[in-house]
């Protein structure tokens, strides 16, 4: 893999306003690659990347962003920016877990829980799934699935509901993890939900092989569903986007860039031969 996994988050149209927004909410953030359809981002140690795929999808709570903060201070006014214009799920208070936490949505309907770090920890993002709705209580087959499949894959803390905590049964409170080096956080939900992951929240994966394409593709399929362009669904619900490495480089060349975009569009998984040929 060329690099370790990061989030895409589907935008209508307005992917350019919302990041422009969050570089300048967050502490350390900046905006590493802009074009038309796709911008990157960081925001300290997660990359993000965007896309402008029209109003079809949106993001939803089912993946949001773990945010610690060292500061109080800055937690609060992040906090303030963020709410001014989005939707509190939980209100920014004391909680057994944190002595400062809230979950809220913002503007764009991205979903951030923001805590103060337990000392242990610096300012670090990152994302958090849900596992609700038909992908009830499955969180903990996620991870074990995930830790196969990834390299440099490792489970830090798991933590389980206690009898009488959830509605919704037995399930796992709160996991950290790492998979192919990067960090994850997921719980099952406590509570019955509406929703559940979508294509609003995806997952990327990075290829540098036809090889790790396959590989991805077959395994993330494996009781999942295929999509487009690289697109696709897991067993649990979770949505991927497995992807050559070498895509943004013939993206942005501006003679091959139209001839590699019509040959993606014919293609679920990706063939690096058809795209570099195009």
């Amino acid at each position: 893999m060329a690099a370790p996994l990061y989030p895409c988050i589907w935008f209508n149209g307005d992917a350019a306003m919302a990041v422009q927004r969050y570089v300048s909410v967050f502490p350390d953030a900046k905006i590493t690659t802009e074009t038309p359809m796709v911008t990157m981002f960081r925001i300290a140690n997660q990359s993000f990347m965007t896309l402008n795929g029209g109003p079809q999808f949106s993001p939803n709570p089912s993946i949001s962003f773990y945010v610690t903060f060292p500061d109080t201070a800055v937690l609060e006014e992040v906090w303030k920016q963020l709410a001014a214009d989005g939707h509190v799920l939980m209100p920014l208070d004391k909680y057994d877990w944190s002595p400062r936490y809230g979950w809220l949505q913002d503007a764009w309907g991205v979903n951030w829980q923001l805590t103060v770090a337990d000392g242990k920890q610096g300012y670090s993002i990152t994302p958090l799934l849900m596992f609700c709705g038909e992908h009830q209580n499955q969180a903990g087959q996620a991870i074990d699935y995930y830790q196969q499949l990834f390299p440099a894959s490792s489970v830090d803390f798991v933590m389980n509901y206690q009898p009488g905590q959830s509605k919704m049964g037995e399930g796992i409170v709160h996991a950290i993890f790492h998979l192919a080096g990067s960090p994850f956080r997921a719980m099952d939900s406590a509570v019955e939900q509406p929703f559940t992951f979508s294509e609003g929240l995806s997952l990327v994966v990075n290829c540098d092989t036809q090889e790790e394409i396959d590989h991805y593709w077959e395994q993330l399929t494996d009781g999942g569903q295929e999509s487009q362009c690289g697109w696709c669904r897991d067993r649990f619900g979770v949505w991927w986007q497995v992807v050559p490495s070498v895509l943004g480089q013939l993206m942005t060349d501006p003679v091959r860039a139209p001839r590699v975009m019509q040959a993606l569009l014919k293609m679920k998984k990706f063939d690096i031969g058809v795209l570099e040929r195009a």
